[in-house]
Order: structure tokens, then sequence, then C-alpha cells
């Protein structure tokens, strides 16, 4: 029994784990296919990237003119094609409250009062721009601007009021009423009296019986002294502060005692104005004529008392008239009191009959420098003028305008 069956069951025994090593075969190459399909799968992804779609990558249009490749197409610029012009920058935004600004150049104007008179004073009112040439340093200007003035003046009456002697009191008093009595309504005129200073006896103003009333206030000063250059000077700066032409009519012997300037001084501060003209009136040659006739008595503390000789009296006039040369003014010197009454009549009428010319100086330099003035005046073929009266014969005239001025100076 016992060698009959056991080989029966050995072989029973060998069939069955001949199975089950089969089994466990079949079944380890079932648990490693699935890696082996997650990997192969992983695999071709990376083998193939372009299969994954990058969000990064911008897309390219076939009308960009470039081949495929694995990683999609890409663009080759068309040659012969001009890339357009990038856009115009915007338009800053005006930031709210911020003001506009805007760059000025400063081109230097020069206005020159020119008057044209017979020898007579007749004011010669016929003529044009082309009949003007004006000259700094030499040079031909371009006239830009030309107008005859008929227009409101502004001016100032600076009178000498010293004890000096009552006559030259009197005379100054007399000239002073007469050229108040010539003022027109829309006229700016103030009046100053001085001595050893200045006074100012009324501001500026359009009232002709307040310009009345400031002269009648004038009383015996207590000084002899009569400082000129001092009290033109001061004058002279207050009306630099004033927009548009002034006049200054200096009532004067033309003497200067006392002053802190010296003449170099006060004709360096002439040539340095804009826009002012003086007119001086002197009343010298009265008090000069009256001693030839009447004796100097009553002068023992004025004039008299200062040795005035005949020399001193001519440098004064001298001085006045360098004055109104250098501004384009006109001296006056009357002998008699009837001479006094004509030449304030002259004055009013030259300061309102003249000619304004501008131009722009072909040196624009702005270095202070003085330039050197001379107005021509010439007929329509560029000829010299000739001026004729009503019989027609020729007619001599004179051309006044100062003879220079001072450029403004401009510091770097």
């Amino acid at each position: 029994m016992f060698s009959t069956t056991y080989p029966q069951k050995f072989t029973r025994n060998a069939q069955f784990c001949a199975k089950l090593l089969c089994f466990l075969l079949v079944l380890t190459l079932v648990s490693g296919s699935a890696p082996a399909q997650s990997t192969s799968g992983q695999s071709s992804n990376t083998q193939n990237p372009g299969a994954q779609q990058n969000p990064n990558q911008q897309e390219v249009p076939p009308e960009a003119g470039g081949p495929n490749s694995d990683t999609g197409p890409y663009a080759i610029p068309k040659k012969g094609e001009a890339e357009p012009p990038p856009p115009a920058p915007e338009r800053p935004k005006k930031t709210p409250g911020m003001p506009d600004y805007s760059i000025r150049v400063d081109v230097p104007l020069v206005t020159v009062p020119v008057m044209v008179t017979t020898k007579n004073g007749q004011f010669i009112s016929t003529l044009k721009k082309e009949n003007f040439r004006v000259f700094e340093d030499g040079a031909q200007q371009t006239i830009a601007d030309f107008k005859v003035e008929d227009a409101p003046i502004t001016a100032v009456m600076l009178i000498e009021f010293a004890s000096t002697w009552w006559v030259l009191e009197l005379q100054a008093l007399q000239a002073s009423y007469i050229f108040a009595n010539t003022l027109k309504k829309d006229d700016w005129v103030a009046a100053i009296s001085y001595d050893m200073r200045p006074d100012i006896l009324v501001d500026f103003t359009q009232d002709k019986n307040a310009i009345m009333a400031g002269l009648n206030t004038l009383r015996m000063p207590g000084f002899s002294e009569t400082n000129l250059f001092d009290s033109l000077y001061d004058t002279l700066d207050r009306l630099d502060r004033i927009e548009g032409h002034k006049y200054v009519v200096l009532i004067s012997t033309g003497i200067d005692t006392f002053s802190k300037l010296n003449l170099d001084q006060i004709t360096k501060k002439v040539k340095s104005t804009h826009d002012i003209t003086i007119f001086p009136i002197s009343i010298g040659w009265y008090a000069r004529e009256y001693c030839e006739t009447h004796g100097c008595t009553g002068m023992s503390h004025g004039i008299a008392s200062m040795g005035m000789q005949q020399i001193d009296w001519l440098q004064a006039d001298n001085q006045m008239q360098t004055f109104a040369k250098l501004t384009g003014g006109r001296f006056y010197q009357p002998r008699f009191e009837g001479d006094i009454v004509d030449a304030f009549k002259d004055i009013a009428g030259d300061i309102r009959h003249q000619y304004m010319i501008a131009y722009h100086p072909t040196n624009p330099k702005l270095d202070g420098t003085y330039r050197k003035l001379r107005v021509e005046v010439v007929s329509d073929d560029g000829k010299p003028l000739k001026v004729q009266d009503q019989k027609h014969k020729d007619v001599k005239y004179q051309v006044i305008a100062r003879e220079g001025y001072t450029a403004k100076h401009t510091v770097d």
C-alpha cells in the first residue's frame, strides 16, 4: 500500500507546486506591467513636450512667414518692409493749479524824442518816418516805431528857491506860475523846490489849482545854499520809477554851492537816465542884467557874498546847457521879464510836439556802455532836407535830440 500510494502523492504535490509557481509568475508579471505603463506614459510626455500647452508662449500667426518646428511656428521678419514709426508721446497733462510758463527774450528798444524846429522855435510837423536817419556809434539803425507825440505830459518843476536874493526868488516864482498856467487837464505835474535840500511842494497831480496852492506855500528860505547837483540827482532818481516819457523843467541859476556830488557824478547820472528830457531855464542872466543896471544891493548874504564872477556864471550856464543836450532838451536864457513868458511858451510847445523814434540797436549787448546818437533829417530822395516858408524862401532849421544814452547793464 505504502509503496504504491507515495509516488502518487508526490506526483500530485509536484503538479500543485508547478501550478503555484506559474500563478506566482503570472501575478508578478501582472503587477509589474502597471508601473511600466505609467513610466512609459511619463517618458512619452518628456520626449514630446510640444504636446503640452505653454501658457506663456505667444501664438504666432501663419502670416508671420516662419516655418514650423517641434516647438511650434516662429516668426521671421519679412525683408523690404519698414517698421512702423513709434507713436508720438502723449502731451503731458496740466497739473491743476499750475500756471502756464513761457520764455521771453528781452530785446532792447531805444526811444529817441526828436524836435525839428526853425530858428524861431516853430515846430516843423510835416516830416515822415522816411525823413529821419538814426545813427548809433556811427552805425545806421532801422526805425521800428515812429509817431508824432501830441499827448498829455508828465513833468516836474524843479525850482531853485534859496535866500540868495529876493530878485531871483521873485523870478523863480513868476516862472513857475507861468508854466503852471500852460498845463492842460490831462497833464501830470509835480513841483519841487530846493535850497540846501529838495522839498516836494506838490506830488504828481492833474489839478492845476493844487500846483498853484503848492507854489503859494513858498516862504523866505533860511538857507542860501543852492545844492543843484544833489537835488537834480534826487529828482531823476524818483522819475526813473515812473513809466513813460518824463520832463524836468529846471528853473535855476545853475550855481551849485555845497552838493555832495560833483559835476562828473551828476553828468554820469544824467547820461544814464532813460525817457527823461531836461529843459533848463536860467534866471542867472536876469540877475546879471539887473546887477549891471541897478547894482547888486540887497545881496549882502547871497550871491554877492559868495564872490560870484563872470566865469562862474558862464560855468553855470554851460552846466545847464549840458543837461539839456544830453537829454534832448533846450536851454533858455531869458534876459528880460518878457523873455521868461516866451521861453515857457516854447517849452510848452516843445514838450507837446515831438517826433518819437524807436529802434532796436544793432549792438544788443547789455554792457552798460555809453552809445553816441546822431539824428539826421533828409528829403524823400535821401538828400539834405530843405525847408521853405510860405514865400518859398529857404528857412534854417535845427534838429534837437539827445546826444546819447547808456545801455542797460546785465551781470552774468
